[in-house]
């Protein structure tokens, strides 16, 4: 194999990455969720939602409705959860604070939130509301996610492909 070729093949590899980059950055500010896709990682939403399903969220709306799934972060927690706005009320400021709950779950997200935390706060908490799902499309993230060894393994074959399978 010539080096030219090869360089090439490099090159391309390189413009899929960022490219892919570029979409999901593009996506982000579109939907203004800093996470627009993510993928259900427990049976906690059954049966709305199962594992390994693909979710699209949507965070232009000034306020969620009880009912709404949302997807939120909590301080020191690298997971998003995925769960249904049981309660919401609003400040003199008109900001908008919400308790959530798992569908399969017996009680409210209470003890999931930061320490002395009892309702997250819609402008920073919350990553965005269900708008869609892919069913079952998620599980190529969690085999590479759950397992150090299967990721180093997807890349490495996915690099393979780029550079040597390519005309």
């Amino acid at each position: 194999m010539n080096l030219r070729k090869e360089l090439t093949n490099f090159l391309n590899l390189c413009f899929i990455f960022s490219g892919a980059f570029m979409f999901w950055k593009g996506l982000s500010i579109i939907t203004n969720s800093e996470s627009p896709i993510v993928v259900v990682l427990s049976g906690s939403m059954e049966p709305a939602f199962h594992r390994g399903d693909v979710l699209f969220l949507w965070n232009k709306n000034k306020y969620n409705n009880i009912g709404d799934i949302v997807v939120y972060e909590v301080e020191h927690r690298q997971i998003p959860i995925v769960h249904r706005v049981l309660r919401e009320h609003k400040n003199r400021k008109g900001e908008q604070f919400l308790l959530t709950k798992g569908d399969n779950n017996n009680g409210n997200d209470i003890p999931l939130y930061a320490p002395g935390k009892k309702y997250l706060q819609k402008s920073t908490d919350i990553l965005g509301t269900v708008k869609g799902f892919l069913p079952q499309v998620g599980y190529v993230t969690i085999w590479v996610s759950e397992n150090k060894n299967n990721a180093y393994l997807f890349y490495g074959l996915m690099a393979i492909a780029a550079l040597f399978f390519n005309n």
